[in-house]
């Protein structure tokens, strides 16, 4: 259960330490005192989304604590522990901090966390139920969810999402398949035609430019000839050529090195120029040698060029994209030859994909069948507890044309709240008290099979007064003997079943205004219920009617103890 929660900065609360008990605890205090801001500071806490606007003007940041005492609840600790997060002590302590630059940090037991754990640890701890949560019951999706979790058919209803979504993705992919092969039985001939012509050809990345070179050279074959001889003749040819004049500085050289040997290495430096020029002469007459005149090979050379040229114009403009073209021209005619076995063997899937589908919703709407009557049942029950003596609830299941992913009916909520009324859809007949109460009864009942140690609910109670508040105040007393209950009221009726009562008070410390809380018991208890039957709290008058609400409230748990005890007592245990 939540033991206490800690608020500094939030809003006008500048530091309140709310201390909360076991049973059903009842937050109460003026309209604007500050409850609102106590709800949302535990909204925080639990993960929701906190805007800067939250922070205390002039403070640097805001800070939302609670301590929890969560007892044996081996899955929560255990996915602590997955999450490296110590839950070996009997107290677990969640804390939430939002600068007023807008960053936010979170922290369980010292741990840092990040918001979506802090949320999902705190989904673990604290339900929370507001008056918006009863609008919701007028919605078909937040009725079939209700619904479902009453018969803890969440995983169910996920084989028949998971099947939902793989049936979606295989009728995509057959009709994308479907298209594609139309498109290319369309396009075949054409097809056919450019694979035929890119394969006969059979071209080769690069060919063009080794084509390119050759072509040029057979085109210039004389030109090139008397180049290369021209040059091998002006390096080593008469009398006039470069290595036969050369020969007057080799004597000089050597001349210089006898001399002074230091020149030795201009010596060296001039044998391998001498060297290189030697074999640039032999390169050349090689060359010259290699290079001959055939007009037969420059033709056909010059007529594959025009074949490369003409399919890069179409298909390029590189030969690569022109490869790349028949590549993807025979990939879709396998499309025309062989789409038919692949959209066979998608329709097999599709078919076992449908198959699946429909056992899952079948079981799903079994499931439903058997958890609506048993919901409408135990909702029923607790309407006359609430001022509903000839209510009746009736969960409706609709068939509708094609499975979904949340199954192959539509849930509605029908109600007939009161004496000879027709049944009808709850958004058509229920006034905002109407559906208050059975937003209770509905929590009332998910409340005996959730796990969640904490209730709370935030002032639900709405619309209604008089005898029907006591009755409310019962309801959530009972719901108390199995969950911690912290309600947010402004009945008295309700406060007065209260285990722990705990008031919000504004006020102002000089020019600050800020809010604090207070629990009340014996007198000052007897002071605040008296202000909320709305009588001068002052007067011994209202005081007395307070009392007497007090008192009731405890005969009543009084006799309904003793109704029980003597069972106890067989059983060995004290009353």
């Amino acid at each position: 259960m939540l033991v206490e929660l800690r608020i500094r900065n939030v809003a006008v609360i500048d530091t309140v330490a709310l201390p909360l008990a076991a049973g059903l605890n009842v937050l109460t205090g003026e309209t604007g005192a500050g409850k609102s801001l106590i709800v949302g500071a535990l909204g925080m806490l639990l993960g929701e989304r906190a805007a800067t606007d939250r922070v205390r003007s002039g403070a640097d940041k805001a800070t939302v604590e609670g301590v929890f005492e969560p007892g044996s609840m081996p899955a929560l600790r255990a996915m602590l522990d997955e999450r490296g997060i110590d839950a070996d002590e009997e107290t677990l302590v969640l804390k939430r901090e939002i600068g007023s630059n807008g960053r936010s940090r979170a922290w369980i037991n010292g741990s840092p966390v990040t918001a979506a754990i802090l949320a999902e640890v705190g989904a673990r701890l604290v339900s929370v139920l507001g008056q918006h949560d009863s609008r919701q019951l007028v919605d078909a999706e937040h009725q079939r969810d209700v619904l479902d979790a009453f018969i803890g058919a969440l995983d169910i209803r996920a084989r028949v999402a998971d099947a939902f979504a793989q049936l979606g993705a295989l009728r995509a992919r057959e009709r994308e398949l479907e298209v594609r092969r139309q498109d290319a039985a369309k396009r075949a001939d054409y097809l056919r035609f450019v694979a035929r012509e890119i394969d006969e050809a059979n071209p080769v990345v690069g060919e063009d430019e080794t084509l390119d070179g050759e072509i040029r050279r057979l085109s210039h074959a004389e030109e090139l000839q008397t180049l290369a001889a021209q040059a091998a003749t002006a390096i080593s040819g008469d009398e006039r050529a470069a290595l036969t004049r050369l020969a007057s500085v080799r004597r000089a050289l050597v001349s210089l090195e006898r001399i002074d040997p230091d020149t030795g290495r201009w010596q060296l430096g001039f044998d391998a120029a001498v060297y290189a020029l030697d074999e640039l002469v032999r390169e050349l007459e090689t060359y010259a040698e290699s290079i001959e005149a055939d007009p037969a090979r420059l033709r056909t050379l010059e007529r594959r060029r025009d074949q490369l040229l003409s399919l890069m114009r179409k298909h390029g403009p590189t030969l690569q994209e022109v490869i790349d073209t028949g590549s993807q021209a025979r990939a879709e005619l396998e499309l025309v030859d062989g789409g038919t076995l692949d959209l066979a063997a998608i329709a097999d899937a599709r078919a076992a994909a449908e198959g699946a589908l429909v056992e899952a919703a079948a079981e799903l709407t079994r499931r439903r069948q058997s958890g609506a009557q048993q919901l409408a049942r135990a909702v029923t029950q607790l309407l006359p507890e609430l001022g509903m003596p000839e209510g009746r609830l009736q969960v409706v299941l609709m068939p509708v044309d094609h499975i979904g992913a949340f199954g192959a009916e539509q849930v509605t909520f029908v109600a007939a709240l009161n004496a000879g009324s027709e049944a009808r859809p709850l958004g058509r007949l229920a006034s905002g008290g109407e559906l208050a109460r059975v937003m209770l009864a509905l929590s009332t009942v998910l409340a005996r099979l959730q796990q969640v140690p904490t209730l709370v609910f935030d002032e639900v109670d709405a619309g209604i007064g008089g005898a029907v508040a006591w009755q409310v105040g019962a309801l959530m007393r009972r719901v108390a003997k199995h969950h911690q209950v912290l309600a947010i009221s402004h009945l008295a009726q309700i406060a007065a079943r209260a285990h722990h009562h705990v008031v919000v008070r504004k006020s102002a410390i000089g020019t600050v205004t800020t809010a604090d809380t207070t629990v009340v018991r014996d007198e000052p208890r007897v002071i605040e219920i008296a202000r909320m039957l709305g009588g001068d709290a002052d007067r011994e008058v209202s005081r007395a009617h307070a009392r007497e609400l007090l008192e009731r409230g405890e005969d009543e748990d009084n006799i309904a103890s003793s109704v029980t005890a003597p069972t106890r007592q067989r059983r060995g245990k004290p009353v």
